[in-house]
């Protein structure tokens, strides 16, 4: 479904992608996993089209997403992206910010809209907040009400920007509870995460970045317990056993 073929990226002299070919199918779930840095998060806004990429190809569904044309509406309607910091309008509710898109990106009724938005907040947990502002909603409920205005686009994939470090511990799970429940149902995922956890679990595939470059990728669960490169080895080393 995405296809990323030698894509490379630049931000003036600092070449951030150096060669990325991945490829994602139908109702995959794939973690994206590396240091700081990495270029984990840029190869996200590329699959999205909020960063241009100076060669190779990003495909979706087939079509080459390119910043610039009409035809990135489209590519966005089926990929939607869930952000690290939440971006809600906080001057709309939680249920305005859940319909925001499919009443003026989409054109659905407003009736409809509605009624959607409200099944989708319940879907995460957050029938009781629909009329919550952002400041009125913890971080974990903030980013739940991002994920429900992800999935009222009815995209075909969803990408997650780190959607779990901006919170207080406590408050993760709640948010790793509904990425889960997504996978269960078959949502096309690519997630970049530091939570080693749940991309042992719920990945299918972890891709490991570095320097711009997949130093290794594999089934999720032998990559994290066996990684066979020694820089997999060492980052794995420092983040499932820090001193």
């Amino acid at each position: 479904m995405i296809e990323l073929r030698d894509v490379h990226k630049r931000f003036g002299a600092n070449e951030v992608l150096k060669g990325i070919t991945a490829a994602v199918s139908r109702s995959e779930v794939v973690c994206i996993i590396g240091p700081s840095g990495s270029g984990k998060s840029t190869i996200l806004r590329c699959i999205n089209g909020l960063e241009s990429y100076e060669a190779g190809d990003v495909l979706v569904e087939g079509a080459r997403v390119e910043r610039q044309a009409a035809s990135i509406v489209g590519i966005r309607e089926k990929v939607s992206m869930v952000f690290q910091r939440f971006n809600l309008f906080p001057h709309r509710t939680a249920l305005e910010n859940v319909i925001e898109g499919p009443i003026y990106v989409k054109q659905e009724p407003r009736h409809d809209a509605v009624a959607r938005g409200h099944e989708l907040l319940a879907k995460v947990g957050l029938a009781d907040k629909a009329g919550a502002f952002p400041n009125q909603l913890s971080g974990g409920q903030q980013q739940r009400v991002a994920i429900a205005r992800a999935l009222a686009m009815q995209p075909k994939a969803i990408l997650f920007d780190e959607p779990t470090s901006a919170l207080d511990p406590e408050l993760v799970g709640d948010v790793l509870s509904v990425m889960r429940k997504l996978a269960e149902d078959g949502m096309t995922m690519v997630v970049v995460t530091h939570e080693m956890g749940f991309a042992r679990d719920v990945a299918d595939r972890v891709l490991f970045i570095d320097g711009g470059v997949i130093v290794e990728q594999g089934q999720a669960r032998s990559l994290l317990s066996q990684p066979q490169h020694p820089r997999t080895q060492d980052f794995l080393r420092r983040v499932l056993h820090p001193m």
